[in-house]
Order: C-alpha cells, then structure tokens, then sequence
C-alpha cells in the first residue's frame, strides 16, 4: 500500500505546486498566502508518504484529498484534478491493502514445510 499511495502523493505534489502557479495570477489572492497554503500542503504530500502505514495515515490522505478538491474555490480545474486524484487515492488504499494480503498469503505459503 505504501508505494502506491506514495506515488499518489508525490503526483499531488506537483500539482499542488502547478495550481500555486495558476491562483498567483489571481488578483484577489496575494503571493505570501499562496505559496504559505501550496507549501504547507506540498509538505503535507512528503510527509504523508513517510506515515501512510501508520494508524490515522490513510485518514490524513483523505483530509488532503477533501482540501485538493476545495481548492477548486479558488483555481476551479482543481475541482477537476481534485476528483481524479481522490480516485487514485481511493484504488491507492483499496488495491494497496489487496496486494499487501496477497504477499502476506504468499509469505505464509513460502514458510509453511510441504507436508507432502
């Protein structure tokens, strides 16, 4: 699961940092609050790619998935983007854990002496 969501993460890094470039032409938005909101959720992106396993990781995913779909107030393809990556997110955690089982079974099977 870990390297699926990761790679989610890291692919919202980038479009966190795409959309500060897009709200900064934004008049009524000033640059020092921009960056200060894309920054820390750039941060939140990294940092969540070091907790993902970790009890609660997964439910800050979805925190910062419901915050890339709203910022779609102020950049509105972000609602767009937003949406697609709460999917990736979403087939991050669900076929994650699939794969996470199945190298468990796996693993179970390998250390198990053939009774045969």
């Amino acid at each position: 699961m870990r390297t699926l969501c990761s790679s989610t993460l890291i692919g919202e890094f980038f479009i966190i940092g795409f959309a500060g470039l897009v709200a900064m032409k934004d008049p009524g938005l000033s640059m020092t609050t921009v960056w200060t909101v894309c920054g820390i959720a750039m941060f939140l992106c990294l940092a969540l790619c070091g907790v993902v396993t970790l009890p609660g990781g997964v439910a800050l995913g979805w925190a910062l998935q419901i915050a890339l779909v709203a910022a779609g107030f102020f950049v509105p393809m972000m609602f767009f983007l937003g949406a697609v990556f709460a999917a990736l997110w979403w087939a991050s955690v669900h076929y994650g854990r699939k794969v996470d089982e199945a190298k468990a079974r796996f693993a179970a099977q390998t250390d198990q002496p053939d009774a045969a």
